[in-house]
């Protein structure tokens, strides 16, 4: 299961509801139980997409943990959604981080931090692993291209592959899978064998053939029960080509996507000005993307300014009504408006014979507590 909370929702600049764009993804165990699940609150491994000015304020309304941070993606250069990670990794290495950090990003990245580093000394006792997006995609064709594994334990994997997209700029989505596997030991059948339990039945569990004290041969597959549960979400960086992720989109429980404006003021701004043309997507064109890819589940963020929070498609302000109207005229699977602190439950897991596909992604509410 992922869980995702948004810390940023705003496209271009910062307003009073929404800040710049950033998304933090955690990963979650569903197997663990009992006391490990209690602990796993505290220590659960999390990917950043993006990361605008001001999201390490956005964090300290949550309980996410820069210790835990697995891996941040930058979708592309600009400022929007790049301009708060030298003050994060500052604020990393005050914190007492020591273990390395991937970095997935534009190789411009890379200079921006090497200038901070050398004008402000801005010092980080953790390595950056740093995984040039532009490297990983010229890597020598094969059915793994692109991809990047992170293995967080034994049984538990994330394999982030990276998609070019269009926009003014190099700009790209990010597919992430998250793969959990399971051994289950089949105790019945070891005791039915006149198998007593032993320490080699904990070796058979992490998949080792083993040999008993009277000779016999016992092989794992036997006597354990493989398991396993997948999650995909695709996260789009700023583009104003949606189709750009029709193979991203195979398979996945959840897109999601920017929507700056709705149609009509994507024209009118691009009319306005023939010579500028911002590359982005308005709801309704990613709401069309989705209808035909046959998506169940849509998140919309990356809203322009002039879009209020509220949702009245009477009001003659801008707000977003209008934008959740603009991309329902095209699609009519689950859609939800991202605001900041919003948090939803995708699980991609569950043998969903009897329920819609739709149910494998939940809304929870805000991970901002109301102040009192």
């Amino acid at each position: 299961m992922l869980k995702l909370t948004f810390l940023g929702t705003s496209a271009g600049v910062p307003t009073k509801q929404r800040n710049v764009t950033a998304l933090a993804i955690e990963c979650l165990n569903p197997y663990s139980s009992g006391a490990s699940r209690q602990q796993n609150k505290k220590s659960r491994p999390w990917v950043l997409i993006d990361c605008g000015e001001g999201t390490q304020h956005q964090l300290l309304h949550t309980k996410l943990s820069l210790h835990q941070l697995q891996a941040i993606c930058i979708t592309h250069v600009h400022g929007d959604h790049c301009y708060g990670l030298p003050g994060l990794l500052a604020s990393a290495a005050m914190s007492g981080r020591t273990a390395a950090l991937t970095l997935i990003a534009p190789k411009a990245i890379a200079k921006m931090l090497e200038a901070m580093r050398l004008t402000t000394e801005l010092y980080l006792p953790f390595a950056i692993e740093f995984m040039a997006i532009e490297d990983i995609l010229s890597e020598p064709d094969d059915e793994h291209k692109g991809d990047v594994t992170i293995n967080v334990d034994h049984q538990h994997q994330l394999v982030i592959d990276i998609h070019p997209l269009s926009h003014r700029v190099a700009s790209y989505g990010f597919g992430i899978t998250q793969t959990i596997s399971r051994r289950t030991l089949n105790a019945d059948k070891l005791t039915a064998d006149g198998i007593p339990a032993s320490a080699l039945w904990g070796r058979l569990q992490q998949g080792e053939d083993v040999v008993t004290e009277d000779g016999r041969m016992l092989s794992s597959a036997e006597y354990v029960d493989n398991d396993s549960q997948r999650t995909r979400v695709v996260i789009a960086g700023d583009s104003d080509t949606p189709e750009c992720l029709y193979a991203a989109v195979v398979d996945a429980d959840l897109l999601v996507h920017e929507a700056t404006y709705t149609h009509a003021v994507l024209n009118k701004i691009q009319a306005k000005n023939p010579d500028f043309d911002p590359m982005h997507s308005s709801a309704q064109l990613i709401g069309k993307f989705a209808q035909e890819s046959g998506l169940s589940n849509l998140i919309l963020t990356h809203f322009s300014a002039r879009y209020q929070s509220f949702d009245n498609p009477q009001s003659r302000t801008p707000n977003m009504a209008h934008i959740r109207l603009d991309a329902q005229s095209a699609y009519v699977g689950n859609l939800w408006l991202a605001a900041d602190f919003d948090q939803y439950i995708v699980n991609g897991a569950a043998n969903l014979v009897d329920e819609e596909a739709g149910s494998r992604v939940q809304y929870l509410g805000s991970a901002r507590a109301p102040k009192k």
